[in-house]
């Protein structure tokens, strides 16, 4: 019987499944997976999620039973640490799996700041469920938010945040908000939006730094000048979880963009 390894729990790996057994796949199907929950879609996450309009089980890809139908056996939490394609097997702290084919579906992580402060506490990425629930019992406790990043994320935890009476700055790099992904239409349309419902923008303003008290981050240094802040978040794109596959002898490809 054909067996079926794949790496990775997020909706990548979690649609892949449900596809397999749609389409008539009978062999073994074994999902391994490094966050203790079962494939969820990430999107929503920053917005829906955030704002408590979306409770965790409705990000599922498919509910736990649906794996349970099929005869998926599902690995959570659990960390790949090794493929061997000469023996067809990858590794974890449970042991090895042997597959006869295997999907790598790894997704990204956040990138991170290395600056000045970046170690304080109240300084959060947004990448995963248990990051939202962290940024969401900080943000019942805060007062201004800042967030690094005028991208999409950045831009929806803002809404979210402003909506419970925050005081929201947002720092740009870029001439406009969004700028790598729309044109200067909707960036304009966008910063108007999130202006007139209170929202600070600052284009062109660099994170130079952040500075604290009692390992809590305090303010935000964008070169000469501060801003107050007593939760950070910080969305400035992301590197492809390409290490495992490279470790592996695999070819890979990285694109970057501006």
């Amino acid at each position: 019987m054909t067996q079926m390894v794949i790496i990775g729990g997020g909706q990548a790996a979690g649609q892949t499944v449900a596809s397999l057994r749609q389409e008539g796949f009978e062999g073994k199907i074994i999902l391994i997976g490094d966050e203790p929950t079962l494939p969820y879609q990430r999107p929503p996450l920053s917005k829906a999620y955030l704002s408590g309009a979306v409770p965790a089980e409705k990000l599922l890809v498919r509910p736990e039973k649906f794996y349970q139908d099929r005869d998926i056996e599902v690995h959570l939490g659990e960390t790949v640490t090794a493929i061997d394609p000469a023996q067809k097997t990858v590794t974890t702290a449970e042991g090895a799996f042997a597959y006869d084919k295997l999907l790598i579906a790894t997704g990204s992580t956040p990138r991170r700041l290395s600056i000045p402060g970046s170690d304080l506490g109240g300084i959060h990425y947004l990448r995963t469920m248990a990051d939202v629930d962290a940024i969401r019992d900080q943000m019942a406790q805060a007062t201004r938010l800042c967030i690094v990043g005028g991208g999409y994320i950045g831009l929806e935890v803002a809404s979210v945040a402003v909506s419970q009476g925050l005081s929201v700055d947002v720092l740009e790099m870029e001439e406009r908000i969004l700028q790598r992904v729309t044109t200067p239409f909707m960036s304009a349309f966008y910063q108007q939006l999130h202006e007139s419902r209170g929202v600070t923008i600052h284009t062109q303003t660099g994170c130079s730094g952040f500075r604290g008290k009692d390992n809590a981050v305090t303010h935000v240094r964008c070169g000469e000048t501060e801003i107050e802040a007593d939760l950070v978040i910080v969305g400035i794109g992301i590197i492809p979880n390409i290490q495992l596959a490279h470790d592996a002898g695999l070819d890979c490809v990285q694109w970057h963009y501006r």
